[in-house]
């Protein structure tokens, strides 16, 4: 399966420069760049439509936060990365929350940067240490909960791969089952669950509620 990147970013010289990155040691496609959420929406994708996306917040017009709802409305099974100047802990587990699945410092490395970008294309997560922390953080401070969802044997062995940070490929390899079984399978679970996103995912098996 070939991969295809977007780059929304408003500073050209950091668009060019990952741009070139990326085309230099990854063999995923640079699809298109844009300076804003909205001509990113605005634009024709007929041809072929991305599937992974670099997405900064502080952007003019529509922030990055405001624009992953719209992007995930338009391009559901779209994977945001989230490239960012932003640490704050209400940023990361908004963007998290709303639907991205990857949260990413600017202060990373190039060549970190592209690596998370192959993880997330097969179908794995990545953040920067530091946000990973946070993220730590957050999870061992939630109390558990006693109210289990009603997911089959095959979900719940799913989820706990996907716990594990295990990639769809991995899981579908352990489970002897094709990845678009462990999509269909992901989905189900993310719409029993009432969430969208890996975070979501790992927040509900943390506090004890799978």
């Amino acid at each position: 399966m070939e991969h295809y990147v977007c780059l929304i970013e408003d500073s050209s010289s950091i668009r060019e420069s990952l741009k070139l990155f990326i085309q230099a040691k990854s063999a995923i496609n640079v699809l298109n760049e844009f300076s804003n959420v909205e001509d990113f929406l605005a634009y024709d994708f007929a041809k072929q439509k991305p599937n992974l996306l670099f997405l900064d917040i502080g952007l003019p017009g529509m922030s990055g936060l405001e624009g992953i709802s719209h992007i995930k409305s338009k391009f559901p099974d779209i994977s945001i990365i989230m490239l960012t100047t932003y640490e704050e802990d209400d940023k990361i587990f908004s963007a998290l929350c709303s639907g991205a699945c990857s949260y990413i410092s600017k202060k990373t490395p190039l060549a970190k940067i592209v690596e998370a970008l192959v993880i997330v294309s097969n179908g794995g997560s990545y953040m920067s240490p530091s946000i990973a922390r946070k993220v730590a953080t957050f999870f061992t401070n939630q109390k558990p909960e006693q109210k289990k969802a009603d997911l089959t044997e095959r979900q719940k062995e799913i989820v706990e791969h996907m716990v594990e940070g295990r990639t769809y490929r991995e899981v579908a390899d352990l489970c002897y089952i094709s990845m678009n079984t462990v999509r269909s399978h992901i989905k189900k679970i993310y719409e029993i669950l009432q969430i969208n996103s890996k975070v979501g995912l790992m927040t509900k098996y943390h506090k004890g509620e799978i």
